[in-house]
C-alpha cells in the first residue's frame, strides 16, 4: 500500500481507495499517518463516531482515542498505539464511508484553518486539552444510540485545530464538546431513568 500524501483528509482518501477489502488494523492506520502527530491520528480515529448510526466502528476506535489523548496529559511527545488495540480493523466499506464522510463534515476546514491562538498548541495547554479530549473519548463509550456523533465531532474538531495550530477551531470543538457532557450531567439521569421504566413496561413490570 503506497503511503498517502497532502492533507489528511487527501490521506483519508488515498487509503481508503488503496485498502484491501480486508480494511486495515489500527496500526497499519496509525503507520499510515506517520505515527507522529496527535491531530492527524485523532483525527482519523474521531472521524467514525461523527457519522450517526455507523455501528461497532465508533466502539472499536473510542478506547484507542482515549488512550492517545491520555497520552496528551501525560507530556508525550509522539503518540504510541497500545498493543491490545492495535489490531482492531476497518474494513474497507468503513474507510471508503469514513473518507466520504471527512470531505462532507471537514471539507470546509481546509478552506479556513490557519495559526491563530497558537498558546493552546504549547505543551501546557495541551494537557489541559487531552483531559477534555478523554472526558469527550469517555461519553463516546456510553452505550446509548447517537451518543458517539456529538463529542465525535467535538474530538474532531480539537484535532483539526492541532494539526493546523489553529487555537480557535480547538476552543469552537472544546466548547461543543463540554457543553455535550455539561448536558449528560444534567439530563443523563433523567434519561437513564425514563429508559428504565420503558423498559420495564415492556416486560410488564411497574405500573
Amino acid at each position: 500500500m503506497e503511503e498517502p500524501s497532502g492533507s489528511i483528509l487527501t490521506a483519508l482518501d488515498e487509503l481508503a481507495e488503496t485498502a484491501p477489502e480486508k480494511g486495515l488494523s489500527l496500526r497499519q492506520l496509525f503507520d499510515a499517518l506517520d505515527e507522529r502527530a496527535f491531530g492527524a491520528i485523532l483525527f482519523a480515529l474521531a472521524l467514525p463516531c461523527c457519522i450517526p448510526f455507523l455501528y461497532a466502528v465508533p466502539q472499536i476506535v473510542s478506547l484507542p482515542m482515549a488512550a492517545i489523548a491520555f497520552q496528551m496529559v501525560l507530556g508525550r511527545s509522539e503518540p504510541w498505539l497500545p498493543e491490545k488495540f492495535a489490531d482492531r480493523r476497518i474494513d474497507k466499506a468503513g474507510l471508503e464511508r469514513i473518507a466520504r464522510s471527512g470531505r462532507r463534515f471537514f471539507g470546509w476546514a481546509e478552506k479556513i484553518v490557519r495559526p491563530r491562538l497558537t498558546f493552546l498548541a504549547s505543551s501546557v495547554a495541551e494537557r489541559i486539552v487531552g483531559a477534555l479530549l478523554c472526558l469527550f473519548c469517555g461519553s463516546i463509550m456510553l452505550p446509548f444510540p447517537l451518543t458517539n456523533t456529538t463529542p465525535g465531532f467535538a474530538v474532531a474538531l480539537v484535532a483539526f485545530g492541532l494539526m493546523a495550530r489553529d487555537g480557535l477551531m480547538m476552543i469552537v470543538g472544546m466548547i461543543i464538546g463540554t457543553s455535550w457532557i455539561g448536558m449528560l450531567v444534567i439530563l443523563g439521569p433523567v434519561a437513564l431513568k425514563e429508559a428504565v421504566k420503558a423498559i420495564l413496561a415492556m416486560v410488564g413490570i411497574g405500573s
